[in-house]
């Protein structure tokens, strides 16, 4: 860090006699960047700033307006503090009009009781400033280094994230252009609060560096920054990706922090690159972490609080779990039904690819229930399950509760999507497909139907369904099939000859229907399974 002038008067030199600030405590943080012993009236020509300046005060004026002048003079080029000697050489008390005028300007003005050789002082503090600029440089390298090897490990924009908010000890949030976080690391309580509500922070507390909000060449690495978080544009080929904030509270990012932004900013629009080129990291870092919750390597509460790091804030929301079927030879529809369904909802939400389907853990609120989730989903011609509704702890639950909606969502002949509670009898159905018994049970329901029609030009399955879709009514199932009520009652015995029991008893309709129904879940080439990560051993 930057010597500070608080810093040098702590300085052996200075416990020789009594130090008194006199004006400009609150910025007694000024940065020195170099000693100077002046006794001449226009010293602050000669500044370029960031001088300790050491004075018996021969130069500073006899009069009050030639004092004022003085401090003025010397505060307008940048010098970080003026001190002055009172052994008697100018002055034995500090003149009142120096202290008025430093203090109207909050420069720091101190005064010394007994001489002091300024050889030692110049000495003793160029030593520290020396010794702060090593440290300064062996902290440029680390870092250097730090973010070379993300780069070369490939690690994502959430490690470059992480690893700002490690060397600079504070909070980093990495928003894109719409505002989103994409990345959040190293928070705090304060942080976390204001996460609930990014969107007013990141769109009103820091103001733009040019009329209109529009940015120069300048302004896309640095703007008015909020009192307490300072950020820096992330450029990718000219063009604005996002933004990186850093919550450092009081004063400024300086020295190897700011040096440590900078840096963090040019490497994560490297990683950037590299992943709108390949077009998976960002999904893959969603991908596994739903993953983890499906093997059981975390709870649903660690699940929440990791998704928070990359930008999904799902915290004290009820949350659902909606999964989708992948239609077959439509690549990429069921994302992009998904994510505008969310995206018109403001539902934030951690989706993952898993195979023949897509499983999005979503974070609802007062105003949108799961079923008005589902109904969305149906809206959009989704073919999709929905969970129940509930806390981080039960989302083991409502993934499987999920995949058995989606499970009977992919036996409908027309894409929809089902709220688990729709369910009904059919979730006894989707639990029994896991095993033989619902083979078992088709095959002793329909077995010697299915038998038939697998080898006979005449299929009877067809008029089986029509004639239970309507519920027995012959005259119905006739007008559904196109064909002669006569035709009906001839396949109706052919039925009742196959089954051995008859399907004018609303009993056997009634478990025929069901058998129908498990044939459906068992036939199904998108029956779902759980997803199958495995652990690596």
């Amino acid at each position: 860090m930057a010597l500070s002038v608080a810093a040098a008067l702590q300085l052996e030199v200075f416990s020789r006699t009594t130090v008194r600030v006199y004006a400009g405590e609150k910025n007694l943080h000024h940065t020195i960047r170099w000693v100077h012993p002046v006794e001449i009236p226009d010293i602050g020509q000669f500044l370029t700033g960031g001088e300790l300046l050491l004075t018996a005060g021969l130069g500073a004026g006899r009069t009050a307006s030639e004092q004022r002048r003085y401090i003025r003079e010397v505060s307008a080029a940048g010098a970080s503090a003026l001190i002055i000697e009172l052994s008697g050489r100018a002055f034995t008390t500090m003149p009142p009009a120096l202290i008025d005028e430093a203090e109207r300007l909050g420069f720091p003005l101190i005064g010394l009781t007994d001489e002091l050789p300024f050889v030692e002082v110049s000495a003793q503090v160029h030593e520290l400033i020396a010794d702060e600029r090593n440290s300064d440089l062996v902290a440029f390298e680390r870092l250097n280094a730090d973010f070379i090897q993300l780069l070369l490990a490939s690690r994502n924009h959430v490690s470059f994230a992480e690893a700002l908010a490690h060397h600079v000890g504070s909070p980093v949030v990495l928003e894109d252009t719409d505002h989103q976080v994409v990345a959040y690391a190293g928070g705090t309580a304060e942080t976390d609060l204001l996460m609930r509500n990014w969107g007013l922070h990141a769109r009103m507390a820091h103001q733009a560096s040019t009329p209109g909000g529009q940015h120069n060449k300048s302004s896309m690495v640095q703007s008015h920054d909020e009192p307490g978080c300072t950020r820096r544009m992330i450029v990718l080929r000219g063009e604005a990706w996002g933004w990186i904030h850093v919550f450092h509270g009081d004063g400024e990012l300086t020295g190897v922090h700011a040096y440590a932004l900078d840096r963090a900013a040019d490497t994560i629009a490297i990683a950037l690159l590299g992943d709108r080129e390949s077009g998976v990291r960002a999904s893959h870092r969603q991908s596994s972490l739903i993953n983890r919750l499906l093997l059981g390597d975390i709870t649903g509460e660690q699940f929440v609080d990791r998704a928070l790091r990359v930008g999904r804030d799902l915290r004290d929301r009820p949350l659902a779990v909606v999964v989708l079927c992948k239609e077959p030879n439509s690549d990429g529809v069921a994302e992009a039904v998904l994510e505008p369904a969310l995206k018109s909802l403001k539902a934030p939400a951690v989706v993952a690819d898993i195979g023949d389907h897509v499983l999005a853990v979503v974070g609802l609120t007062k105003q949108l229930s799961a079923q008005q989730l589902a109904d969305e989903l149906d809206t959009r011609g989704a073919r999709a399950g929905v969970s129940r509704s509930g806390p981080a702890r039960r989302l083991a639950d409502a993934a499987r509760q999920a995949r058995t909606a989606a499970s009977v969502a992919a036996t409908r002949e027309k894409p929809t999507a089902l709220h688990f509670d729709r369910l009904g009898v059919l979730r006894l159905l989707v639990a029994l497909a896991e095993g033989p018994e619902l083979r078992r049970y088709v095959d002793d329901e329909l077995g010697p139907l299915l038998r038939h029609d697998a080898t006979d030009a005449n299929p009877l399955l067809p008029t089986l369904r029509a004639y239970l879709a309507a519920d027995g009514n012959k005259s119905r199932a006739a007008e559904t099939l196109f064909i002669q009520r006569r035709t009906l009652y001839y396949r109706i015995e052919r039925l009742n000859s196959l089954l051995g029991r008859s399907v004018d008893d609303p009993e056997v309709r009634g478990g025929l229907s069901l058998a129908l129904r498990a044939l459906d879940l068992v036939e199904s080439d998108q029956q779902l399974q759980p997803p199958g990560p495995t652990r690596r051993t």
